[in-house]
């Protein structure tokens, strides 16, 4: 048979001349244009994974309050008293780079519709967001395009967006990283899953018209990015968050009559991806008609129908006789509903268009049976690994001023205040934002059953993202298990007990030997850790080929960036705390504190310029017991505030905990006497907790660290009762930091605005 396309067509869909060859053997024959679109957008990494599926894997996804693990739209678990929560993250990293408003603005609605899509209510959005340095003007662009864009989508449709982190790197300059997340409420008696079954129930398709806006966004997002990528903003979906409002409404009172036998959003790969992966998930197949889907645009082809990927559209199987009940509500809400096809037993996807058959392929085809790639792991660290390795803290000389260095790492974008980004975010709409952002090491969210009086509902749920992708980049499998060990700690000092994961995978080309083995280790770690911290994963998205290919062709990857959302219980929201001193002559300790280490550093980076050392190691015994007495604390009462020592190390955490609680504090660090006195200032450790607690509760909070932390915990100082000065004593006790709340304040606080 003579091929009917060329190297160059096949190759723009992103398919490899091998893929194609495999595509003719399932097919027994050559595809149509339509047929090869559909196989370019299933088989990118983005819908089908096929170069991590073998190492997602091994991540332990069962447990017992996991009711939904990976495969459906979104995870769930059970918080008791018959509450259930959905919650996933997912990328919208190469849209945002090329269109930043629409692109991060579609990652919310995306994220938002696998929630809905299960029966849940969304009722918080988290983001993960990385950006290039800000003295660049496109990445200032690409910065303030972003927040706008999630502010718009998330205030419009009116989701409060609560948390989550931001950092600033040279390693992310042209290729940002935009990561949501979003939690649910499940509001149906069932969770609606998303295999198609029952023969002959007609396959309904509602919500907005189907234009060409996105044409093939799943491919588009595992590429690498190139000066060229800007021609590709056709493939930049525009969002509705207005009608995204009707939609979530729609769909939940749609739900609840029990006419929906299965649903699945129309994400990446729009009515390719939900046909196909209808079909495959109930071993059926799906015919669907595309002269019925409501269109916005004239002219179109299979083509473009296929791969199309316009917003706020989804796909349901109704039972039979009841889709006319189903589209009566749809139409109620101002939306598009049709009957567009049927479920038939033979498993494949059939498309019409003008009374013909415009495209067949077997469902597994495209959803199941796609490539996998098992690459070839490195058998030793690469180079820049290995130096990093032997990195020896000797060679960078000892500051003059501590008071300097605070002051310099206060006025590092990752480190300072977000307020410009989140004061332009609605965080309290919906009414259930229990801890305001940037009051807390994780956000803490009210949830009740509908119509619950909320003075009446005393249980949370507390969530946060986390990842240091400067520790995963010198180490992938130390890096990414403190990732683990980090999230779980910032739930812990909200009074939260850790529950789930949802990981969003962010790395350069597997096809590099370097970047698959960042890849690979990296999931290593993030397995072990959710084993050792109790946490399954539930789902989440794998992003590659986060490149930029600069002047002289050659692709630059960013710093790989396992994000690791994570959600936790609140069993009463009146014992919860924030990072924030709360009253003068409170006492101050430190649980989990060892030697830091200046290898990996944010210290290590700004003032020194260097990405290079160890990062921290973690003892995962002490770190379940620092969290527990965490915990334990602050439900008995004791544990006034908590913050984890993280980026900038126990000065700039202690300068944090000030600024929140407008307060000094008068901090005793003579019995530190191991190590370089700069590393015990800014180096970072794991397993390390700042808390506050009133001297009243000394006896009994002591009592009890003794017997659950042994040796690992020390009360090194107070909140100033008259100094509004931060104050650490060295081990002379003499002053090595001594600055106002009002300076640190005034750095913290402008840090970003002033480079915008």
């Amino acid at each position: 048979m003579t091929t009917p396309f060329t190297a160059a067509e096949i190759a723009s869909e992103g398919i490899k001349p091998e893929e194609y060859e495999e595509i003719v053997k399932r097919l027994g024959r050559h595809p149509n244009k339509a047929e090869l679109g559909m196989f370019g957008v299933m088989w990118s990494e983005h819908c089908c994974y096929k170069n991590s599926r073998p190492l997602l894997k091994q991540f332990p996804t069962t447990g017992e309050k996991i009711l939904v693990g990976p495969g459906e739209n979104a995870g769930v678990v059970d918080l008791g008293d018959g509450l259930r929560l959905a919650f996933k993250i997912e990328s919208h990293n190469h849209p945002s780079a090329v269109e930043p408003f629409q692109g991060a603005a579609t990652g919310v609605g995306g994220i938002l519709r696998d929630i809905f899509t299960m029966g849940a209510r969304p009722i918080a959005i988290l983001n993960s967001l990385r950006f290039g340095n800000l003295q660049d003007a496109r990445n200032r662009r690409i910065f303030a395009g972003v927040v706008e864009g999630i502010s718009h989508y998330g205030n419009s449709v009116g989701v409060p967006t609560v948390g989550g982190e931001i950092y600033f790197d040279n390693a992310y300059n042209g290729n940002p990283l935009v990561n949501a997340m979003a939690l649910g409420l499940m509001e149906t008696e069932e969770i609606v899953k998303s295999g198609a079954k029952g023969l002959g129930n007609p396959v309904l398709y509602v919500g907005s018209t189907t234009g060409r806006d996105g044409m093939g966004g799943a491919s588009f997002a595992s590429a690498e990015l190139t000066d060229k990528s800007m021609d590709d903003r056709p493939a930049v979906q525009v969002g509705d968050p207005f009608l995204e409002k009707s939609l979530i409404e729609a769909c939940l009172e749609a739900f609840k009559t029990g006419a929906v036998v299965a649903a699945q959003d129309m994400g990446a790969a729009g009515i390719t991806c939900s046909t196909s992966e209808m079909a495959a998930k109930g071993g059926v197949g799906i015919e669907l008609d595309l002269d019925k889907i409501p269109v916005r645009e004239t002219g179109m082809v299979p083509y473009e129908y296929l791969l199309s990927e316009s917003q706020e559209r989804m796909l349901f199987v109704a039972a039979s006789g009841r889709e006319g009940e189903l589209i009566e509500i749809f139409h109620r809400w101002g939306l598009q509903a049709v009957v567009a096809g049927r479920v038939i037993a033979e498993p494949i996807v059939r498309i019409l268009f003008k009374g013909e058959i415009a495209a067949e392929i077997p469902a597994a085809a495209l959803a199941d049976n796609t490539p996998i790639y098992h690459r070839e792991l490195l058998t030793e660290p690469p180079e820049y690994a290995q130096k990093a390795q032997l990195w020896q803290d000797s060679t960078i000389p000892i500051p003059e001023s501590y008071n300097e260095i605070l002051l310099k790492l206060l006025d590092s974008p990752s480190i300072a205040s977000k307020r410009w980004v989140y004061r332009q975010y609605d965080h309290q709409v919906q009414n259930n934002t229990v801890i305001l952002p940037g009051g807390a090491d994780a956000a803490v969210i009210r949830v009740r059953p509908l119509g619950a009086n909320p003075a009446n509902s005393r249980r949370g749920v507390a969530a946060t993202t986390d990842c240091n992708p400067r520790y995963v980049y010198l180490d992938p499998y130390n890096g990414a298990k403190l990732a683990v060990a980090e999230a779980a700690r910032n739930l812990s000092c909200v009074g939260a007990d850790p529950i789930a994961v949802t990981d969003n995978l962010n790395f350069g080309s597997p096809e590099n030997s370097i970047g698959y083995w960042q890849l690979a280790t990296a999931c290593q770690g993030i397995a072990e850790a959710c084993r050792e911290m109790n946490t399954p994963v539930t789902g989440g998205n794998v992003s590659l080929y986060n490149e930029t290919v600069d002047a002289a062709g050659s692709p630059q990857s960013i710093y790989p960036t396992p994000v690791i959302g994570m959600v936790g219980l609140v069993p009463d929201i009146g014992q919860i705390c924030g990072q924030g001193w709360q009253k003068a002559g409170d006492l101050i300790y430190l649980l989990g504190f060892s030697l830091p280490t200046i290898g990996a550093s944010e210290y290590l980076a700004v003032i020194h310029g260097l990405v290079t050392g160890k990062p921290p190691v973690i003892d995962f015994e002490l770190e379940r017991k620092v969290q527990a007495a965490c915990r334990w604390g602050i439900r008995a009462g004791w544990v006034k505030s908590a913050h984890d020592c993280a980026e900038g190390g126990l000065a700039t955490a202690l300068a944090e905990c000030c600024i929140s609680g407008q307060l000094g504090a008068e901090i005793d660090l003579s019995w530190q006497h191991q190590g370089r006195f700069d590393a015990v200032l800014f180096g970072e450790l794991a397993s390390c907790i700042i808390v506050s607690v009133s001297s009243e509760n000394r006896q009994d909070w002591e009592e009890y660290l003794k017997t659950q932390l042994g040796d690992y915990w020390q009360i090194t100082g107070k909140v100033s009762e008259k100094s509004e000065n931060l104050r650490i004593f060295d081990r002379d006790k003499q002053p090595a930091i001594d600055v106002s709340l009002e300076t640190i304040q005034q750095v913290w606080s402008k840090a970003i605005e002033r480079r915008l």
